[in-house]
């Protein structure tokens, strides 16, 4: 299983925790983008899940 699948939470959660480095450094490899880049993001939309989908463009591997 890959870091990214491991470290992801379940579907149940519905925003990234932007404070979390592991959860952090999850979500930007699967966005494929640097975790600078995500807290950019988050920064300017926000930290749910679905609007960083839109804002980013759909995840890696989904």
């Amino acid at each position: 299983m890959s870091f990214v699948k491991k470290n992801l939470p379940s579907r149940a959660v519905t925003h990234i925790n932007i404070n979390d480095r592991v959860v952090r450094a999850a979500w930007a490899e699967r966005f494929a983008i640097t975790e600078g880049q995500l807290r950019k993001a988050a920064r300017l939309v926000g930290s749910r899940i679905t609007t960083l989908t839109s804002h980013l463009g759909a995840p890696s591997g989904s």
